[in-house]
């Protein structure tokens, strides 16, 4: 069955009429990457990068060629620590958000 609307599409458009939406992207992806999920993480932040900063005033922002940050974010890409600081770093600006990690018992 083929979809109607692209996928991407669809996610910028929910991040454009809901900031609570984007926030929670965001969250989910600081969430997956501290429970060592970092592939779903870093597909969650390809497409908030991709609905709201964008790969070109990202990488200007944290001074990578935006073709290395899409590699970085890949399935199989292997980001730095540094660079995914930088990166969540730009979203948090960008959002105007602060990620709480508060640390409960499990």
């Amino acid at each position: 069955m083929a979809l109607t609307r692209d996928f991407k599409e669809t996610v910028k458009k929910r991040v454009e009429c809901d900031p609570d939406f984007a926030r929670a992207l965001l969250h989910e992806a600081v969430d997956l990457m501290l429970d060592g999920d970092s592939t779903t993480a870093k597909l969650i932040l390809r497409d908030l990068i991709n609905a709201t900063v964008g790969f070109e005033r990202l990488a200007e922002e944290v001074n990578k060629p935006s073709k290395s940050l899409h590699r970085m974010l890949s399935t199989s890409g292997n980001p730095t620590m540094e660079n995914l600081s930088a990166i969540f770093a730009t979203i948090k600006k960008t959002l105007h958000v602060r990620i709480d990690t508060t640390v409960t018992a499990a």
